[in-house]
């Protein structure tokens, strides 16, 4: 038996590619094809509500990081706000790598609305964040320290490649978190991973401008010492290593391991409704 033919006998599809790979690559073409064809009133109210209900998993943060000083301890109360995030269908920014790009290269969306995409979602977090952040520095004044401390943390680094490590580790981790979710329709397992990855990305003290923006809004709000300056100089840094973690360690391989698939569609040599019907 050669190798042709050892792959169709694991796998139930005319397309000689494993049953999961094209599990993956149609229900992220599907996805991100939603995603990418949004009209722009759902499109800013998803990020906006992106900000808002991670800013959930924020308010938990703190509230276990003033009870315990544990990094740990807080990251896991964060993973409520990715949960958030989830079940409400709203979006954080570094969630739209893997999913839309999938749909492009198959020819389901054009660049440009993967760029409006990016940028509303980015743009949109921020908004919503900052709100959020307005509303837990007027109700919590006895939180004031811990917030300002916490976004210390985040623009104090030891280094500039530390700094970035931490961000292409944010963006990397958060990415993966998002595909890790689109492979299990169980709510228990979501849970699971996104309190994981709360863990991970506040615990370690990794890096992610839309997460750490709403901490460093809301300091600032406090008046602990943050300039507008400060927060953008970060900001600049942070937000092109999120994406190239994503994008690079994450998205293209993945990218890669599908390729086959997304460029049939783009040449139309078979249609996605085809390909959703072999994996049912």
């Amino acid at each position: 038996m050669d190798q042709d033919q050892q792959r169709r006998r694991l796998g139930s599809n005319d397309l000689d590619i494993e049953d999961e790979l094209l599990d993956e690559a149609v229900s992220t073409m599907a996805e991100g094809a939603e995603r990418l064809n949004r009209k722009w009133p759902e499109l800013i109210i998803t990020g906006l509500f992106g900000g808002i209900d991670v800013g959930l998993g924020i308010l938990a943060m703190v509230l276990v990081k003033q009870a315990t000083d544990s990094d740990i301890l807080a990251g896991m109360a964060f993973g409520v706000g990715l949960l958030a995030l989830k079940l409400a269908h709203s979006e954080l920014f570094t969630e739209e790598f893997l999913l839309p790009l999938n749909a492009v290269i198959a020819g389901q969306g054009t660049w440009w609305q993967m760029v409006r995409l990016w940028s509303v979602s980015l743009v949109t977090n921020l908004a919503g964040g900052l709100a959020f952040a307005w509303l837990i520095v007027l109700s919590l004044p006895g939180y004031h320290d811990t917030i300002s401390q916490t976004a210390h943390a985040y623009l104090d680094q030891d280094s500039l490649p530390v700094m970035v490590g931490l961000s292409l580790l944010a963006g990397a981790t958060i990415t993966l978190s998002t595909r890790m979710q689109q492979g299990t329709s169980n709510d228990v397992v979501t849970a699971i991973v996104c309190l994981v990855t709360g863990l991970l990305v506040i615990g370690l003290g990794m890096l992610h401008g839309a997460l750490n923006a709403i901490v460093i809004f809301a300091a600032m709000l406090t008046g602990a010492g943050i300039t507008l300056g400060d927060f953008l100089q970060w900001f600049a840094i942070v937000i092109p290593f999120n994406m190239l973690g994503g994008l690079l360690v994450i998205s293209l391989p993945r990218v890669i391991r599908t390729r086959r698939i997304l460029w049939g569609l783009r040449r139309e040599e078979f249609t996605l409704e085809e390909l959703e019907e072999q994996t049912e």
